[in-house]
């Protein structure tokens, strides 16, 4: 209903604003020659300067019908803004000013007083639903920018409602909606002004046009690669006429101007201080690795029981073993024979295709029967929890398998460099191949899945803590064999076996549970922004298993504290 309501709105608009031409002052779109405002300028002056700041929000307003801008082409915002939304504006505008013109009384409510009688009552329907329609774009604009500053690592961890099973990009977000609910409702109780209100929104617009200019020289100069004086003749143009509406905004700050300041400094300190501790935690974890000659030196047995099963070990890290593993090895008597070291980053493009998906690599030599995984996501990619990750995971280790081995460049690799050489494994090679039989099968989650475990344990966990929140979920269970070809590789078909038999023993999701801590010779303010800001944020931000959909059942933190 969106897209009618405000397509009805603006014709509406523009019929009024051509009607109020028409009946009450023709000569008003003189007013589009520039030589008015250099006039409106010398007869005014300071005041005529200061009144930019209630001018601009003319301008305002439009920007809401392309607030979630991802979800157009560049090519339907130009049409749609300069043949339709722009006419449409620029006629209601006139309108109004020609309704003044006979009626100058009557400046303070222009807009209604100029619509004709008959179809007050209508218009004022459609101007309400279009006020809707404006607020539901900032709102989702706010959902997506959220989501994608989390996935630069720029905001915390939230629930991230994923609204619409066939449209990409429609989510909700439960935390972002109350705060927004909570901000709207104490600015309005506490302003109850729209003139405060109005000058708060004004100086909010023109800084965001003033810095999107700024970052556009960037865009310009960076991956336009035009020359630098280019760039700068675009910045001093658009900056000039920016910073004269600026500069006026600038002085309504203590009209209510102040309100976009102080929560632009609020919610950039949340975003630095989550950024900060981001970073030098993974830094921690880089410069604490496990040493891969001390891994080599345990055995391919690590010094302990290697038990059936995968273990899927989460970490930040793209190469190198991280330091959680350490514990596990020193303080667990018994482990998972197959290892499989993931990697979940989000790469700083909107989407990552299915086939540049997945990395696979070996972390040591075939007999440790340990890998390595990195997934990787676009900051808008959708990551479902469709249970077909596992599946996914298994086929593309399969065919790495197969693929080394018929690859001289990794097979005459030393051990020494296996952690580090990763290949792409995509879709479409997976399906291609020929080392796996697969079989898959739909039953009912919540009694199938049950009774095909193997565990008597893991059956009355399971029937004990049903998955409330998923009843009944209908899912694809896939079963792996290894294809009977007789040039297989004895090696490569025992691994083969081996991978297959742990799948089947079933798999468990290992995570480190960090507490992050600075260091007793930090400064001060160091350990204000670590102890305190970010200790906070964590603890109130949703878990990384949440936000990975990694199933419970199968869970298993460890805890580690980090001292940075």
């Amino acid at each position: 209903m969106f897209a009618p309501i405000v397509i009805i709105w603006l014709v509406s608009i523009f019929s009024i604003g051509l009607y109020n031409i028409i009946f009450w002052n023709p000569k008003i779109v003189r007013a589009i020659s520039p030589y008015y405002i250099i006039k409106f300028f010398r007869e005014t002056g300071k005041d005529g300067w200061f009144s930019l700041g209630g001018i601009l929000l003319s301008v305002t307003g439009t920007e809401a019908m392309f607030a979630d801008l991802g979800h157009f082409t560049a090519l339907s915002i130009r049409l749609a803004f300069a043949f339709v939304v722009y006419p449409c504006l620029v006629v209601q505008y006139m309108g109004q000013a020609a309704f003044l013109s006979r009626n100058p009384q009557k400046v303070l409510n222009s807009f209604y007083d100029s619509i004709p009688g008959p179809v007050f009552w209508p218009v004022f329907v459609i101007a309400t639903l279009a006020t809707i329609v404006g607020s539901q774009a900032i709102i989702t604009a706010t959902f997506s920018l959220i989501k994608q500053c989390h996935a630069l690592g720029c905001f915390p961890r939230v629930k991230v409602v994923h609204t619409s099973k066939h449209i990409r990009g429609q989510i909700y977000i439960p935390e972002i909606n109350w705060i927004l609910m909570i901000l709207t409702l104490a600015i309005t109780i506490g302003f109850r002004s729209t003139t405060l209100i109005g000058n708060a929104y004004g100086l909010a617009c023109i800084t965001v046009m003033f810095i999107t200019t700024f970052l556009m020289a960037l865009v310009v100069t960076f991956v336009w690669q035009k020359s630098v004086l280019l760039a700068a003749m675009f910045l001093v143009f658009f900056w000039f006429s920016e910073g004269v509406y600026l500069s006026s905004a600038l002085m309504k700050v203590p009209q209510g101007g102040w309100v976009p300041l102080v929560l632009s400094v609020i919610f950039m300190l949340v975003m630095y201080i989550w950024h900060y501790g981001t970073r030098k935690k993974y830094n921690f974890d880089l410069h604490n690795k496990v040493s891969l000659k001390w891994l080599l030196g345990l055995g391919p047995s690590l010094g302990i029981v290697r038990v059936p099963g995968i273990g899927l070990i989460y970490s930040e890290l793209a190469t190198g073993v991280p330091a959680i593993f350490s514990h596990f090895v020193t303080n667990l008597p018994a482990f998972h024979k197959v290892l499989v070291f993931v990697c979940v980053k989000s790469v700083p493009v909107p989407y990552v295709s299915p086939e540049e998906r997945f990395l696979i690599g070996r972390v040591c030599p075939r007999p440790y029967r340990m890998y390595r995984c990195i997934v990787r996501y676009g900051y808008k990619d959708i990551q479902r929890d469709d249970g077909d990750f596992e599946d996914q995971l298994i086929q593309s280790i399969a065919e790495f398998i197969q693929m080394e081995a018929g690859d001289a460049q990794f097979c005459s690799s030393e051990s020494s460099s296996y952690d580090g050489r990763l290949a792409v494994i995509s879709s479409r090679t997976i399906q291609s191949s020929s080392s796996l039989i697969v079989t898959e099968r739909e039953d009912c989650d919540g009694i199938e899945s049950i009774q095909s475990s193997k565990s008597l344990m893991l059956q009355s966990l399971r029937s004990a803590y049903p998955d409330d929140e998923n009843p009944a979920v209908r899912r694809r269970h896939v079963r792996f064999e290894v294809a009977a070809s007789p040039g297989m590789d004895t090696g490569v078909r025992e691994e083969l076996m081996d991978l297959i038999e742990a799948k089947e023993a079933g798999v468990a999701y290992i995570m480190g549970h960090s507490y992050v801590k600075a260091r007793r010779s930090s400064s001060y303010l160091k350990k204000l922004v670590i102890d305190m800001g970010y200790s906070f944020l964590r603890k109130n931000c949703r878990g990384p298993s949440v936000a990975l959909n990694i199933p419970h059942i199968n869970l298993i933190e460890v805890g580690m504290i980090y001292y940075v």
